[in-house]
């Protein structure tokens, strides 16, 4: 039977992590053998069309419900996965559950050991002789688990809100426990590496890239119709992403009757928020909410626009953006970029490729915006070479190789 890398994320697939979705089809088309795991369906949320394009196996650890007798059974098989577990080796099962009891007496932990143990034995029947949490908190605990239940050696991935908003000791055990750390961002890599300076070797700085095909200059032959200059957000609506600073930014470029339109692409939590900010301030009339959008879609957006928005803030709980796909997106496309001096955003915007700002201050947004509104020369200048920049060090393929290396140093010849 084929040896398999598992790959474990917390739901799959979800249209807000595409770079989730890309590098399971880098590793495919490199030839790692995978077989996906999720801890819980997706819901009804939109799908990238390029999910069909997946080839490994999808299983759910909480699958859906449907009928009383389907969650009896998935009771059932908890059970009997667990009493599996403790008959092939009561000293591991006990050692885990003794460190439960100690250190992590929290109900997410119990949650985790418990999808741990149906986890294993779906890991034994499909021959994973490693297992990948794309994330550093839900996923990689349950990775973690699984390692301590079972031997499998793991890894994980940090990228923004799972690492500043973990517990920074479970953090630590995390990195010292996996055979290696993935970090998509400088920032990142150095906040793991403050939590566990004896293991910073296995800590590796490897960015998610950008399909730099999709996302570039050409086919953007749609005319816009009107000489306003048209402003492009992308992500999810989410406070981390500071939308309530570029729409107040907006009301100040109204104010000063520059001639614009702003387009925000992406669902969440806030809308009904940043809905009620726009009526506030009065900017209805040149402020959009698009929603959620395949990549193709966004592609174009990025085409038709004229300067694109990272508004990034900190919040009080450490949480924070790494390197936003959206900006690396938009650089690709050529496209001028103004971001906040965040995390690892001033990673890929060094100068000529963009303009800082500080994070939360609309009044400085707003002066960055009317740099590039009012000089052309310059919003081309940056464009050009953000896309040179991007091309240079963040090509996806490139960067899907790194990682693919890795997994294939776990499979035994």
């Amino acid at each position: 039977m084929q040896q398999t890398i598992g790959y474990l994320t917390k739901r799959f697939p979800r249209v807000s992590e595409t770079f989730i979705l890309d590098e399971i089809l880098g590793l495919e088309a490199l030839g790692i053998p995978l077989v996906l795991f999720a801890i819980a369906p997706p819901g009804k949320e939109l799908l990238q069309p390029d999910v069909e394009k997946v080839q490994s196996p999808v299983f759910y650890i909480r699958p859906y419900y449907q009928r009383v007798r389907d969650k009896l059974k998935t009771k059932l098989d908890v059970l009997v996965n667990h009493i599996n577990l403790f008959t092939i080796s009561p000293k591991r099962y006990l050692n885990v559950v003794l460190y439960i009891a100690r250190k992590r007496r929290h109900l997410s932990t119990v949650k985790h050991f418990i999808e741990a143990g149906q986890l294993a034995m779906m890991l034994k029947k499909k021959n994973a002789v490693h297992l990948h949490a794309a994330f550093a908190h839900g996923p990689a605990s349950v990775a973690h688990f699984v390692h301590l239940l079972t031997g499998i050696p793991f890894s994980f991935a940090g990228h923004a809100k799972d690492i500043y908003i973990s517990a920074p000791d479970l953090l630590a055990r995390k990195i010292t426990a996996a055979e290696f750390v993935l970090a998509c961002s400088k920032s990142a890599r150095d906040y793991l590496v403050s939590l566990s300076e004896s293991n910073q070797e296995k800590i590796k700085l490897i960015s998610h890239g950008v399909d730099i095909i999709r996302f570039s200059p050409t086919g953007s032959s749609l005319d816009v119709l009107d000489d306003s200059i048209h402003i492009l957000g992308v992500g999810r609506l989410v406070e981390k992403k500071g939308y309530p600073v570029l729409l107040e930014a907006i009301s100040i470029l109204v104010e000063k009757n520059y001639k614009i339109t702003c387009e925000i692409i992406g669902s969440g939590p806030l809308k009904a928020e940043l809905l009620n900010l726009v009526n506030k301030l009065k900017i209805n009339n040149v402020v959009s909410f698009k929603g959620s959008l395949v990549h193709q879609q966004i592609a174009q957006a990025y085409r038709t626009c004229d300067i694109f928005v990272q508004s990034s803030i900190v919040l009080s709980n450490r949480d924070r953006d790494g390197i936003p796909n959206s900006l690396l997106e938009a650089m690709a496309s050529a496209k001028a970029v103004v971001a906040s001096a965040v995390a690892g955003i001033p990673e890929v915007l060094p100068p000529g490729c963009g303009i800082l700002v500080p994070p939360d201050n609309p009044q400085e947004l707003a002066d960055a915006l009317i740099r590039l509104i009012e000089d052309e020369v310059l919003r081309d200048n940056l464009a050009k070479t953000a896309r040179s920049f991007v091309v240079k060090n963040y090509n996806r393929k490139d960067c899907i190789k790194v990682v693919a290396s890795l997994f294939k140093n776990q499979l035994n010849p």
